[in-house]
């Protein structure tokens, strides 16, 4: 174990609502949501005040179901320019102890401050006064030894708080925490976890790495060297860029899927942005992952490889969609879809062809789905679009059809 390294993990507290509350002081004290529409299913909970959060208001509550618990609620919709802009502000506040400042999210940030004359606690504490008296909104901020229980300390005590976790007491505080408060430990995981009497953190450190190798591969043993308090990952500089590992785009849909039609809809018009974001960042995709939400939200996920990487937005919906067809049974409608590209691989890489694919055929495609590219960026998203999807959407006036893409299995 590193002993000697001090990280903090620094979470900002209510985070929109308190950007909010900056804005309208009014508005401090009182019972505050940031919320999504609420003409559609988009209409939830984004993010609450302690005040509306002490009433019972939960984020991703609906909004009508939020308001019954708090009758008082006071509901915004999201200013999305504001809340970036109050993240810079307490970013730049971060970067006065450490370049070492590690985004992990709009509203958390990890800082490596080891080898200072200052303890990390005490950083910590000037760090929380300091956001609190320039910007008016609080951090809760945990102190360790690695990332992992740094980013668990900050959960530990909020809000506006300060926790330390080191090695003399990493074991009495984390280990008799429930296996969800560690990060990475995903519902299903955990769902599998106390399957096997799996209940708390000590309890993946007993089960031992052979057995979360077994049962939960290569995740299952990095579950264990977290909780066993081994993380050795470092905090990335300030101008760090993380590399594109895969590129995805979901959506909750306003209305619960019936059939494979509308799934076959929706997947091809993520795919559209996927695609794109993939020509910006000059990389193609080798493999295809499909997440399935159904409308009691049970998540499944599929997922399959590309025989030869691709751009393409068509070739990516084909293979998610027979995904889909593939695996779903449809017991029930579904609520929400994600397609993600993986496995992404640089367009300047040499590929190994098929002696089956029509190399003619392939550069049309590119070729035409690159025009299409420009004309998009040109007149806008609207401007030249598969006639399948027109549905009911309001299409622009100057919209052009693409009258070639239908199901999938009728090609």
């Amino acid at each position: 174990m590193q002993s000697n390294r001090v990280i903090l993990h620094s979470d900002l507290n209510c985070f929109y609502a308190s950007v909010e509350m900056m804005l309208n002081p009014e508005l401090r004290g009182k019972a505050v949501a940031v919320c999504g529409s609420t003409k559609d299913r988009h209409g939830i909970v984004l993010a609450k005040s302690e005040s509306a959060k002490k009433a019972g208001v939960k984020t991703g509550m609906v909004n009508w179901q939020a308001k019954l618990v708090c009758p008082n609620l006071i509901t915004l919709p999201p200013q999305y320019d504001q809340y970036l802009k109050y993240s810079k502000l307490v970013r730049d506040i971060y970067l006065r102890y450490t370049n070492q400042v590690e985004p992990y999210g709009m509203d958390e940030c990890w800082l490596d401050v080891s080898g200072g004359q200052t303890t990390g606690l005490e950083l910590a504490e000037e760090i929380r006064k300091t956001v609190r008296e320039e910007l008016g909104m609080t951090v809760s901020i945990g102190v360790s030894f690695n990332k992992i229980f740094a980013k668990l300390g900050s959960d530990l005590k909020k809000p506006d708080a300060v926790t330390v976790i080191d090695q003399s007491n990493f074991k009495e505080t984390v280990w008799r925490l429930p296996v969800s408060e560690l990060l990475y430990a995903g519902r299903a995981t955990v769902k599998k976890l106390k399957s096997y009497r799996v209940d708390t953190i000590g309890d993946i450190v007993k089960a031992g790495p052979d057995f979360m190798q077994r049962h939960f591969g290569k995740n299952g043993v990095q579950l264990w060297v977290f909780a066993k308090g081994s993380d050795t990952s470092q905090v990335m500089p300030e101008d760090f860029q993380t590399p594109v590992k895969s590129i995805g785009h979901g959506i909750t849909c306003i209305s619960d899927l019936q059939n494979n039609t509308e799934v076959w809809k929706v997947i091809l018009e993520l795919s559209q942005d996927i695609g794109h974001k993939l020509r910006v960042n000059g990389l193609l995709a080798r493999g295809v992952q499909l997440s399935v939400k159904d409308n009691t939200l049970g998540y499944r996920q599929y997922q399959a490889q590309i025989e030869i990487a691709t751009q393409s937005p068509m070739e990516l919906a084909k293979k998610a969609y027979f995904l889909f067809e593939s695996n779903y049974s449809w017991r029930l409608p579904i609520r929400a879809l994600t397609v993600r590209a993986i496995n992404l691989v640089s367009r300047t890489r040499p590929q190994q062809l098929s002696i089956f694919d029509d190399l003619a055929q392939r550069e049309r495609r590119e070729h035409l789905e690159e025009t299409i590219d420009i004309i998009r960026s040109r007149f806008g998203k609207r401007s030249i679009y598969p006639a399948i999807l027109m549905g009911d959407l309001k299409m622009p006036s100057n919209t052009v059809l693409l009258h070639e893409l239908v199901m999938p299995g009728v090609l």
